[in-house]
């Protein structure tokens, strides 16, 4: 989701949301409200993402087990647990935008910058889906290419967790 979503959610308020418009301080925090929105959604498209990616993978162990080699069902299952995983850690990450009440407001600048982080894992994991797609047929060098996708995954795990020092980097204007 881009910057245009937020333009295209805000362009969508309902008659009271602009009515509130005039009340001093309101679209401040509507603005923030309606950022924590779309925030939500763009996680939520990243975990969906990654739930794709699962589904793709599982068609390649299907095809992996119908040519009889189960011995590389476990660096499949792993991966598969993998995802899950940062799926998971996407879906209920930290919201990117301060509520009307929170100690610090995050500014519209500050959360484009959060919102290309959570972009660019979106890059991240359309190279991993790459990657699972070029998985070579049973019977090739299938295990190091395993090996290769789980360490993609790694590092996209590995990034999102650095999401959280984004944040904070964030909150402190850095």
């Amino acid at each position: 989701m881009t910057n245009g979503g937020y333009e295209e959610a805000k362009a969508q308020r309902n008659i009271l949301e602009r009515l509130g418009d005039k009340i001093p301080g309101y679209r401040g925090f509507q603005d923030r409200e309606l950022r924590r929105d779309v925030d939500k959604l763009q996680r939520e498209h990243i975990a969906g993402e990654i739930g794709r990616l699962k589904t793709g993978l599982r068609d390649r162990a299907r095809a992996y087990t119908d040519a009889g080699q189960i011995a590389l069902l476990g660096p499949f299952d792993r991966l598969d647990r993998q995802l899950d995983g940062l799926s998971q850690s996407v879906r209920f990450a930290d919201y990117g935008a301060s509520g009307l009440f929170d100690a610090v407001k995050i500014g519209e600048a500050e959360l484009q910058r959060l919102y290309e982080f959570d972009l660019s894992l979106l890059d991240d994991l359309g190279a991993l889906k790459t990657a699972v797609a070029g998985l070579p047929s049973p019977g090739a060098d299938s295990a190091a290419a395993l090996d290769g996708v789980q360490q993609q995954v790694r590092a996209i795990e590995e990034k999102w967790r650095g999401r959280e020092q984004v944040i904070s980097n964030v909150v402190r204007g850095v």
